[in-house]
């Protein structure tokens, strides 16, 4: 019996350290729509996420807004936008935005654009192995 008792004692309290961490992660996740499965949705004030690519040729900036739209693959949605958005955004780019939908329009506040790791210089003339960090 106390050879047993020594290892079902840990994995017992292995597992319910497992479960506790299971359902607190599960808890954190935040999804986001798309723009098909928001036009879907009914009107309402709860807030969720819509994922998609800002559809080329429909920005629009105001004075503190900006419109344009966000597509999936299958439908576009409209989407008024409070605040400036990140510096990065621009038409064609995957952005992440958090809000409700109107049933109309989704009305965000925060938004997250899709980048890639890339820096490009605008100098044309500019060294790399000059200006590297390290010789190796």
């Amino acid at each position: 019996m106390i050879r047993y008792a020594k290892f079902v004692i840990p994995a017992l309290a292995l597992a319910a350290i497992l479960v506790v961490l299971m359902v607190n992660l599960s808890s954190a996740l935040v999804y986001f729509n798309t723009p098909s499965e928001v036009s879907q949705r009914q009107a309402s004030d709860e807030r969720l996420r819509l994922g998609g690519r800002v559809v080329p040729g429909s920005v629009v900036v105001g004075d503190g807004t900006v419109a344009f739209d966000v597509e999936d693959c299958d439908f576009s949605v409209a989407v008024v936008h409070t605040g400036v958005p990140p510096q990065l955004f621009q038409e064609g780019i995957g952005v992440v935005l958090e809000g409700a939908w109107t049933g109309v329009a989704f009305t965000s506040d925060t938004m997250l654009v899709k980048h890639d790791e890339q820096y490009r210089s605008d100098y044309e003339d500019y060294d790399e192995d000059k200006h590297a960090c390290s010789t190796a």
